[in-house]
């Protein structure tokens, strides 16, 4: 993937810059990117806080494929598709995307590494093929990139806001209308660190919504991203009053009791990296989630 730096960034520090630019990353990721060489600015290297200029043009390099320094564990994931370019897995709720502080085993990752036979490196060792993520408590569909090249392809849609991302959420109370689109920048929250928010200051986040269903004190809805900042979804519906039920980070504290925010990535569409063809995959809601509509139903009778 190459960049162009606009005049609209002209000043700004290149890895505060790309970190906008490049979705399901951080500053952290694109700085060590950078000090290693995979990111260069008109085919120099540069330091991570280099004050990008009008027309710099930004090269982003492949990674050779890493052996990752991850237990592979036999988790029976469910792989929906697969060939020697990508694969889609379904990430039941619970399941960490990838290791970190605190999940060194039992994550997707852990899965991934027993289950497929090659995985791309672009996103370093601790992330082999995760091209995207979703939450721990978010159910759903997730491309994975088997090799660089694909890797590369994949996230170039995401920049293109081209892949298909459809979530099924259940909300608190009633939305009156019908269709609404949120575009509020979101970043992380100044008062609480751990948590994002809608700030001045943030990327840009554009989410769109359509009810499904009303219920007495709830809605369902169906919400597609155009952009995929972390937790995007839950800091949108929250901001215009509709927090995701069972959110323990961003709903309200009496809630239902789940085991976390009621949210499921049930579609998800991209371009093949090689054939070019257009797939699309979908995934009904989970039992735990049906359950709740069911019990919703039976208390309006």
């Amino acid at each position: 993937m190459n960049v162009i730096i606009t005049e609209e960034n002209a000043g700004e520090r290149l890895d505060t810059v790309l970190a906008g630019i490049v979705p399901d990353t951080s500053r952290t990721d694109i700085q060590n990117r950078v000090k290693s060489g995979h990111i260069t600015v008109n085919q120099k290297t540069v330091k991570p806080n280099y004050k990008v200029k009008t027309d710099d043009l930004i090269e982003f390099f492949e990674r050779e494929n890493v052996e990752a320094d991850i237990v592979p564990e036999d988790l029976n994931l469910d792989i929906v598709y697969e060939d020697e370019d990508v694969a889609v897995v379904y990430k039941e709720r619970g399941m960490v995307v990838h290791p970190a502080a605190g999940h060194a085993s039992g994550t997707l990752v852990n899965g991934l590494m027993f289950q497929l036979d090659n995985l791309s490196g672009i996103n370093g060792e601790l992330r082999p093929g995760i091209v995207h993520r979703i939450d721990k408590d978010t159910s759903g569909l997730l491309m994975v990139a088997k090799n660089d090249v694909a890797h590369r392809h994949l996230v170039d849609q995401l920049v293109e806001k081209s892949v298909t991302r459809k979530y099924t959420a259940l909300v608190h109370g009633v939305i009156p209308h019908n269709l609404g689109t949120i575009e509020a920048p979101i970043g992380r929250n100044p008062k609480e660190r751990q948590d994002m928010a809608v700030v001045d200051e943030g990327k840009d986040a554009v989410t769109h919504f359509n009810v499904l269903e009303r219920f007495d004190d709830f809605t369902l809805v169906e919400c597609i991203l155009e952009t995929g900042r972390t937790h995007q979804i839950r800091v949108h519906m929250k901001y215009i009053g509709y927090p995701l039920a069972g959110d323990p980070k961003y709903g309200p504290r009496k809630t239902l009791e789940t085991d976390g925010q009621l949210l499921h990535a049930g579609t998800l569409g991209f371009t093949h990296p090689k054939t070019g063809e257009r797939l699309m995959f979908t995934r009904e809601l989970p039992a735990y989630f049906t359950d709740i509509l069911k019990e919703l139903k039976l208390k309006e009778k």
